[in-house]
Formats: structure tokens, sequence, C-alpha cells
């Protein structure tokens, strides 16, 4: 299938820049209420957004285009990704919208849907999505008496702080911890303050001043480092860092060091092994993610299923497999007892319930294992298919002949950019660093004609 608007997380680009313009986001939503408008009932859409200034543009587009096509639409305002999968099945809306880039700078957008069960759209839907888009949506449009109606919907943020809250232990409270967040001056900013401070923490808050053009912006999952300085500089017990939609979240321990989404899927299966809350034996992450997390779910009893890069494709592998926890090195943890996308202020509450319940700092709590090196780098291309020149194939193969079971290779294609990613990992740094190299050597000289 080759797909011309979606990529692996929703519709995204360069503001007021095709796609990403309003003339398509009025499309979308008119393909996407066509799409959903069965039955006779009043078919509802929640729509949600982060701060970025074109949110205002692309939200007034996208109500413009699901009225038309005969759906009411309820305005969320700016609120985290997570908190649009449950109010769209809390409302019982027939479709969730959230307007965002999730970590990219405040120039991007996105748009990215739910269905009414708070999962994200298939593949399938999402083709006959774009086969609309392309088509004459005249006839699609609703009749003048059927032409939904609008409204701005104040109150539901705290919908889902409770629903946040009560993810925490009954046994367990935050008194007691110094807990610095850092909100990227996006859609978490008044949310997940709030929450922590609701369950008892010291909360010192930074990145929750949103101006439209600072979200992500030296702040954030993506630029810790401000995070880092906030806590040495407080003496907190903990950083949380969110990005732009708040459904990733990297932690920052008492000592400033940086704990990313591996370690976090590996305190929260230990523990919830533990505790017998843990279905599937073991943990979904992507094909990214560390050996050394794979090696210590093994150390555990435990398993680790690889999926493609993306959080959809972790949770659909956790929903086809009954597993309950999963996500990206990147920080997006899914726990399905809970929600249905990523949620980094969820995560970040069972990281401080297992801190409080072993009352020991969180740099002992969170290094569960050692990290194999690894190794990332991005080869730019001209045209052409690289990975089938022969020659490229060949190095390919010698590379994972190499490694064997002291290491992992992958290489993959980028969804968005005419770039091939060539990872790999092992035990020896240097015998990694040379191989990576060297892969990039070659499929940066494969001759386009000869792919």
């Amino acid at each position: 299938m080759t797909r011309r608007y979606f990529g692996t997380d929703g519709i995204r680009g360069h503001s007021n820049v095709y796609p990403m313009t309003p003339d398509l986001a009025m499309r979308v939503g008119i393909a996407v209420g066509t799409i959903f408008r069965n039955g006779t009932h009043r078919h509802r859409v929640v729509i949600g957004k982060d701060t970025r200034l074109s949110g205002y543009m692309l939200e007034n587009a996208m109500v413009a285009g699901f009225t038309a096509a005969g759906l009411d639409v309820f305005l969320l305002g700016p609120i985290p990704t997570p908190a649009v999968a449950m109010l769209t099945r809390s409302l019982r809306a027939d479709v969730g919208v959230m307007i965002s880039a999730s970590h990219n700078p405040f120039e991007d957008n996105g748009i990215k849907l739910f269905g009414p069960d708070g999962y994200k759209l298939s593949d399938e839907l999402e083709m006959r999505i774009e086969d609309l888009l392309d088509s004459d949506l005249h006839s699609q449009l609703a009749k003048s008496a059927n032409i939904g109606r609008a409204k701005r919907v104040e109150g539901d943020i705290y919908r889902y702080i409770e629903q946040a809250k009560r993810t925490l232990p009954r046994d367990v409270t935050l008194h007691g911890l110094r807990v610095a967040i850092d909100c990227a001056n996006g859609a978490a900013y008044k949310v997940a303050p709030l929450a922590l401070w609701e369950l008892g923490a010291e909360v010192v808050t930074i990145g929750n001043e949103p101006n439209g053009t600072n979200i992500n912006l030296d702040c954030g999952s993506t630029s810790p480092a401000a995070l880092q300085r906030k806590v040495h500089e407080t003496r907190s017990d903990i950083g949380i860092a969110l990005d732009g939609d708040a459904d990733r979240v990297i932690i920052v321990d008492e000592n400033g060091d940086i704990i990313d989404g591996d370690q976090l899927m590996a305190v929260i299966g230990e523990s919830w092994a533990e505790d017998d809350k843990l279905t599937g034996g073991g943990i979904v992450a992507t094909v990214m993610s560390n050996l050394g997390l794979e090696r210590f779910m093994e150390t555990k009893g435990l398993t680790l299923a690889r999926t493609k890069v993306g959080d959809r494709y972790v949770v659909e592998h956790m929903r086809n497999h009954d597993f309950n926890v999963g996500g990206e090195q990147s920080g997006h943890i899914v726990l399905s007892d809970f929600g249905t996308t990523g949620d980094g202020l969820v995560a970040a509450l069972q990281i401080l319930a297992r801190v409080k319940r072993l009352d020991r700092p969180v740099s002992e709590v969170c290094r569960r294992f050692e990290p194999v090196p690894q190794l990332l780098k991005n080869v730019r291309f001209a045209g052409g298919k690289p990975l089938e020149n022969a020659v490229v194939r060949q190095a390919i193969a010698d590379a994972e002949a190499e490694l064997a079971t002291k290491g992992r290779l992958v290489i993959r294609p980028s969804g968005t950019e005419p770039l091939i990613r060539v990872m790999a990992e092992g035990d020896d740094r240097a015998q990694v660093e040379r191989i990576v190299g060297d892969l990039v050597t070659v499929i940066a000289n494969a001759r386009p004609e000869a792919a």
C-alpha cells in the first residue's frame, strides 16, 4: 500500500505548507466524518490539540469539515493525546482527533485520529480516508438541516486528571517526594503538575508557559538539559520530562542522569510481574530497543517481543497477544490496563509508585540493566532503492553474520524522508562503530541505477 498522507503517526507536516494546510484539514474532517457517519444517532467527534500556534487554524478547519459532514464537535482545547483517546470513549464519540506534531518544533503540526474504542485507526481505515481525500467530496456533505454543531467543552481535563490519579496504587502517596516536571510548554502544562500536586508531591514545574511558538523549544523529553539543571538546582528526588502532546516521558534521576524508555519498561515490567499483574509473559518493544533490555527480561523469566518502529505497532501486538506493558526507547510507554495509547504522566506515576514502595533513590530503582553499546546513523540517498542493491545486501549479510549472537543489526528506511537508518549494537563498541561506519559508506555509495 502506497500511503500518500498518513505516516506512522497520523498526518504530519510543516504547518501552512501542503499537506498540513487548512484545506486538507477540512477535507480530513469531511472524509473521516463520512466514514464514521453510521446509524441514525447524532454523531459526535472530540478534538484536542497541543499549544502550537497553528492549532487554532487547523482546529477551525476541522470543525468546518466535521460539521459539514453532519457531526457534532466537542472542542477540548489544549489537552494530552492520551486524554483525547480516553475522552473519545467516555463521551461515546464516534471519532477522536488530536492536533499535534508530538515532539517536533512548533513549525510542524499533525492530525492523529482515534476510533470510538480510543485506539488509533487501522491501516485499512487510513487508506479509505486517503481515497476519499483524493475524491470529490461534495456528494458527502450533509443536508442543510443536518449540519453539525460545535461547542467548546470546559472542565474535561479534570476527567483525565482523575483517571490518571486512579492509576497510582491505593497504598501509595507522593508525600515526601520533590518532583520536578518539564511540560515542554505543551499539552500537559496544566494537567500534569496539578495531578502530581493532588497526589501529595512537592512539585517544581518548568516548561509550563506556552506561547504558541515555544513548544519543545529547549525543553521536554527531547531536550532534557533544562530539567537536569532544575533537578540539581532544587535538589529534586526525580525529574519528569514530557513531550509536546504528553504521550512520551523521560525520567531524570536525583543525580541529573537521564533514564530512557527501555529502563522504564524494565522497571514497570519487573514490578508488575512481582505483583502478578503482568500479562503476556513479558513486554512489547520495537526493534530499536536495546539488547540489554532483552537480556534483562530473560533473567526475570520474561520475554521481549519486538515490533516495527511506531507505537501503533506496539499497541497492535499488545492487543493481539494479550500484553499489557509495551513501549519505545523514546519514552512512549503503553499500559493497556489504563489506556489505549502512550501516556507520559501515567507511566511516570508507575515509576513513582515503585520508588515509594522500595524507598530507594531513583538512580537505584531505575537502573535495571547496563545497555550494550548502540549506534544509529542516517544515510541520505538521492534516489532509487539502495537496500535492493546487490552490494548493499551482501554488506548487510556480512555484518549480520559478524554480529551473530553478540549483537543486533537493524536497517530500515525512514517513513518520511529519503533516509536509510543504520543501527547496530553489541558487546564490543569498536566493532559496532566499525560495522555501522562500513555500512553507511556502502549505502551512501550505492548507485541508484543499480537498485
